[in-house]
């Protein structure tokens, strides 16, 4: 049975890729370059734009991030509303709450700014600014949504999560702590700012989670079957700008160039996935947000050296061609693959990222991996179709094992 099954699945994921051929996912408009967010107010108004709702969350509105958009804004003349009640992992309420303030000033457009928590509050209320009738829950999964939404234009605060890029909004329902996806195409943002004076303020942890959650999108996408050249190219160079730049940026924040080439890496690894899809980490990095309310790219930078060790041989092939492009070396494909993964373990060691989750609950394991299975299956393409055994297997390293002592030296 369980041999159908998964044959069942990679004739979904092969006729899945086919047809995403057909379908329009086009690249963002760009606005790049320190200050860039000065131009956005005129370039949202050439676009026909008059009034937007800026969606973002308390601590950036409150550290007076948004200043110079507010004064762009005012220059040009573009109004806006603020809503800045986004959380961390974007509830239903939130959603609902960015949607009636949106309707009620009878807004025009979208500006999501801030990290991927904005960005999915922006397109879960876009998208239900076109199906009115449709809830939240409707219109998770994917290819539910299938109408045009508002201009949304995104503004990237972190370099990690590329959701200024990709046609996901991540969910989280607090009635059932069930975190899940609404995907489709229209929720592609048609444009985005990509300026790195607006993340030199963040914290070293988050430019390293995020920077982490950025790779391990590019490393999923590079993975997995059926992804098209395209992808792996960008996520050649989203790994290679990830390599040279990260610890830079974590260790000075204010280096711009470093700044810059991080979210450029984001914004290719989000492309990447966008069409390759992620996959096993983002399945079970998902359970720990809705469980735990665990940071999405601390989760992924946790899991993802977990997950691709499990693939064992499955992606040895794909992390030594990785492994070439970022100078690691090795005599044949297995152990350029598995040096790959230990420098990945090195980065977060290097970062203070621990690589271990000792808070999940005998009792919970169940759930994740029922929560898991459900979204990997049978959408993403991985390079290994798991079962409930080998999910279990990954879950229980991740709370029990400490990362060998050779690893990170």
């Amino acid at each position: 049975m369980g041999t159908l099954k998964n044959a069942w699945y990679r004739v979904f994921q092969c006729s899945f890729s086919a047809a995403q051929i057909f379908l329009p996912q086009h690249s963002p408009e760009l606005l790049t370059g320190a200050g860039s967010i000065k131009k956005l107010p005129d370039f949202i108004k050439s676009k026909g734009v008059g009034k937007v709702l800026i969606v973002t969350d308390a601590v950036l509105s409150k550290i007076g991030l948004l200043e110079s958009l507010f004064a762009a804004c005012k220059e040009s003349g573009l109004e806006y509303v603020l809503y800045d009640g986004a959380e961390v992992n974007p509830s239903i309420e939130c959603i609902e709450a960015a949607l009636k303030m949106y309707l009620d000033n009878k807004c025009q457009g979208f500006i999501a700014f801030g990290g991927g928590s904005s960005m999915d509050c922006a397109k879960a209320a876009a998208a239900r600014v076109a199906r009115p009738k449709r809830s939240i829950a409707q219109l998770g999964g994917t290819m539910k949504v299938l109408k045009k939404i508002p201009p949304l234009f995104a503004v990237p605060t972190t370099a990690g999560t590329g959701s200024e890029a990709t046609l996901a909004a991540v969910v989280t329902d607090y009635s059932t702590h069930h975190k899940y996806a609404i995907q489709d195409p229209v929720l592609l943002p048609r444009y985005a700012v990509l300026d790195p004076e607006l993340t030199v303020g963040l914290p070293p942890h988050v430019t390293s989670t995020t920077g982490m959650d950025a790779l391990t999108h590019a490393v999923e996408a590079y993975t997995n079957k059926f992804a098209p050249k395209y992808t792996r190219i960008l996520s050649e160079k989203a790994t290679k700008l990830i390599f040279d730049n990260l610890e830079k940026a974590y260790a000075d924040g204010k280096n711009l160039e470093a700044r810059s080439n991080m979210l450029l890496a984001s914004f290719y690894a989000g492309r990447a996935f966008s069409r390759a899809c992620v996959g096993n980490v983002h399945a079970i990095a998902h359970t720990l947000g809705g469980l735990y309310g665990t940071p999405h790219g601390l989760a992924n930078a946790v899991i993802l050296p977990y997950v691709m060790e499990d693939f064992g041989p499955a992606v040895y092939k794909d992390l030594a061609r990785l492994a070439d492009i970022v100078g690691i070396s090795g005599s044949s494909e297995e152990e350029k693959a598995r040096a790959f993964i230990l420098a990945i373990r090195k980065m977060n060691k290097d970062m203070n990222i621990i690589e271990q989750f000792d808070n999940i609950k005998d009792s919970d394991i169940p759930q994740m991996i029922e929560w898991a299975l459900k979204e990997a299956n049978p959408v993403y393409p991985v390079p290994v179709i798991w079962d409930e055994a080998q999910m279990a297997k990954t879950i229980a390293r991740l709370r029990k094992a400490p990362v060998p002592a050779e690893t990170v030296s």
